[in-house]
């Protein structure tokens, strides 16, 4: 049965561009029809009917044209190939061999195949077409396995031999199969339409002259021998044979990971390469959907900043592809800037979720909210939270692939006092917020941040985040700490925000690569000596882990979850100090943010709190903080030593709590975060007014200027 794929879907070159920059849009249309494409503004992508609803501005007139459509496939799974292969004589006897640790054994799957001839496994071993070991492997476990044959006796031998001492298994027969010269793949066969994809790990792929009865009893020479353990940072591979038969890698198989050798003693892949001198294929991975562009959109120059999509149309369906147009390099630039947290909306790129069930899809039915869920599309690839075939994590998300998370009223939860919105529709609600209070605001992005550092924040009074901006690179910290540190005002308006630590390569900046090392709140866990990323060979993990913990940047950092439900904040008696009065001025209750679009409540899901220990700066002081926390809600693992005792010392209870805080920089920069991801859920009550709507328009009035 065919993989299901949505009547049309596309994705884009990049996530942002400024003024005088094109667009490349990539789209499928299976039935091949013609399709619309035209410019909006996204101003809410919120479909609740109780709240702000999904609101478009018509920009057509900027961009409004038809195009045909064309099916454009995808290929999931990884593998490496080398386009020319070594010389081969089809007469002479040749072996092919690797080492193996399979993380699926129970279906056929190509190691090594160059032209006909494909040195496999299958549920009866290492094999050749129907010729087979009759010796099931054992998932987790290396072997080495081969594959000899003398084309001019038809003889064929495949192997396979535990790496832990045990004998070696041989199955002969005799095939009248000759090797040609053309095309190698690892990990795959049938260079022209790779297909029988392997899950697992595979070490020192080799091709030899000879035959090979048993292992180790090898008179052959090398032909080609692959050493992965070469350019681990990279998305090729050597050849240290006589004809230097280089390769490269399909889909982002991760590197940097223990291989046959790894004795325990090195934990960084960069101190022993000989001992991560393998790659992990998986047959579910998929890296650049390698599409063709379809049409190309310059940015004019005298376009706002802001948050746009193409909205495309078919006669079978719809979609939207969102984007951001950042101000041109010199100005003119608003007082105010939206970080956008596109490292986050990425890690969490189709997202499959279990708890997706029919009562959800009746709710995106019944809102006309975005209708393609990544449960029922796995043609499209999965998220940093969901795992391989193989139990292994997914380590690397793309941008060049369609991502249905990221669309105008996706809903993540069915949440029953709210929305349900996360990441990129949710932080319309913040952008909503800010063209209803008359605000004039940029849009940047994380990736921006990354290349561009402090110099993209310079012209900003004020900066402020999303509702999660919980995935950054050393370069987005140093650029926030920086700014605030020289008179910049930030304002966190989030939870769980500065928690993971992402990587990137200059060479495949459409993907960033995490390792779930030491800790945190995490759906799979880094194998043991895998912590450090292969692009840029730094420990992976928490950036708390890294001496760098989000209290340290924003005042607070996460401490606890639960499910997608809020309560409120309460003020402290530091509220209404005559030097905070400002920030709470026309705010008379003492509890705030007991509703909203996330949840119900303004502190809810997750929660951040201050700690002086984890460097909350000096001079902060907490102004409010929740109470009530729904029973879901527990302490997060990275708190917690033994039992009931927490590294901080308080009550497993008392830390789930989310503060509300205020800081000056020395510099004359200042910092005011909420520490919740359903703070900005609340801005709406009725419309955009109510005590939290009230605050943050007192905070972003005055750090505008």
């Amino acid at each position: 049965m065919a993989t299901p794929e949505l009547p049309i879907t596309g994705y884009l070159d990049r996530f942002s561009h400024r003024p005088g920059e094109t667009f490349s849009c990539f789209v499928s249309v299976p039935s091949g029809g013609t399709y619309r494409a035209r410019l909006i503004r996204v101003v809410s992508g919120d479909p609740n009917p109780a709240g702000p609803g999904l609101r478009f501005v018509d920009c057509s007139e900027r961009f409004d044209r038809s195009f045909p459509g064309r099916h454009q496939p995808i290929s999931l799974g990884s593998y490496g190939i080398v386009d020319q292969g070594p010389p081969c004589d089809a007469a002479a006897a040749r072996t092919w061999t690797a080492l193996i640790c399979p993380g699926i054994v129970d279906q056929a799957q190509a190691v090594l195949s160059e032209g006909p001839v494909v040195l496999g496994i299958g549920p009866d071993g290492a094999c050749h077409g129907a010729l087979a070991t009759d010796a099931t492997m054992r998932k987790g476990e290396w072997y080495r396995i081969w594959l000899s044959m003398r084309p001019a006796t038809g003889d064929v031998v495949v192997g396979q031999q535990r790496l832990d001492g045990g004998a070696p298994v041989i199955a002969r027969g005799r095939m009248a199969v000759s090797p040609a010269a053309g095309p190698v793949l690892i990990g795959a066969e049938n260079a022209a339409a790779p297909t029988g994809h392997f899950t697992g790990k595979i070490e020192a792929p080799a091709i030899l002259s000879g035959f090979v009865e048993t292992w180790p009893d090898v008179g052959t020479l090398v032909v080609a021998a692959w050493d992965f353990s070469r350019g681990i940072a990279s998305q090729s591979f050597t050849d240290s044979g006589p004809y230097s038969c280089h390769g490269r890698l399909i889909n982002l198989p991760t590197r940097a990971v223990v291989g046959a050798s790894w004795t325990g003693a090195e934990h960084c892949w960069r101190h022993a390469p000989g001992e991560y001198a393998a790659i992990h294929f998986h047959a579910d991975e998929l890296g650049d959907c390698g599409w063709e562009p379809d049409f190309t959109w310059t940015v004019p120059e005298d376009t706002p900043s802001g948050g746009y999509a193409f909205h495309l149309r078919s006669a079978e369906g719809e979609d939207w592809i969102p984007f951001y147009i950042l101000p041109k390099r010199n100005g003119p630039f608003a007082p105010i800037a939206f970080l956008a947290s596109t490292f986050t909306y990425q890690a969490y790129a189709n997202h499959a979720r279990a708890e997706t069930d029919q009562a959800y899809f009746d709710r995106v039915a019944a809102w006309g909210a975005a209708p393609g869920n990544p449960v029922n599309y796995p043609i499209y690839g999965r998220s940093l939270y969901n795992m391989h075939l193989d139990g292994s994590g997914i380590a690397f998300s793309s941008r060049h692939r369609p991502i249905l998370t990221m669309r105008p009223g996706f809903l993540t939860f069915n949440d029953a006092r709210g929305s349900g919105l996360r990441h990129y529709p949710a932080d319309t609600h913040l952008l909503a917020w800010l063209e209803d209070q008359g605000f004039d605001y940029d849009i940047i992005t994380d990736e921006d941040l990354d290349e561009e550092g402090l110099a993209l924040l310079r012209s900003y009074h004020t900066v402020l985040t999303g509702s999660h901006p919980e995935y950054h690179t050393s370069r987005t910290l140093d650029a926030l700490m920086d700014y605030t540190k020289t008179g910049g005002k930030m304002v966190y308006l989030g939870g769980n925000g500065f928690y993971w630590r992402v990587a990137r390569d200059p060479a495949i900046p459409w993907a960033i690569e995490l390792r779930r090392a030491e800790g945190g709140i995490r759906t799979w866990a880094a194998e043991p000596g895998e912590y450090y990323h292969q692009t840029d060979g730094q420990m992976g993990g928490l950036w708390r882990r890294n001496r760098r913990p989000p209290q340290q940047i924003c005042g607070v950092g996460f401490s606890s979850q639960g499910r997608f439900e809020g309560t409120h904040y309460r003020l402290l008696p530091t509220a209404r100090d005559p030097r905070y009065a400002w920030i709470f001025d026309g705010i008379d209750d003492d509890i705030i943010g007991d509703y909203g679009l996330s949840g119900g409540g303004a502190a809810g899901f997750e929660l951040d709190r201050a700690d002086d220990a984890l460097g909350t700066p000096d001079g902060t002081v907490i102004l409010a903080r929740s109470e009530n926390p729904p029973p879901s809600h527990f302490t997060v693992s990275e708190e917690v030593l033994a039992g009931h005792l927490t590294i901080s010392g308080e009550p497993l209870q008392d830390l789930i709590r989310a503060e509300i805080v205020y800081f000056e920089r020395p510099g004359g920069g200042a910092v005011f975060s909420v520490g919740s991801i359903t703070f900005c859920g609340s801005l709406w009550r009725n419309g955009f007014e109510g005590p939290i709507s009230r605050l943050l328009h007192n905070v972003v009035r005055r750090f505008s200027g």
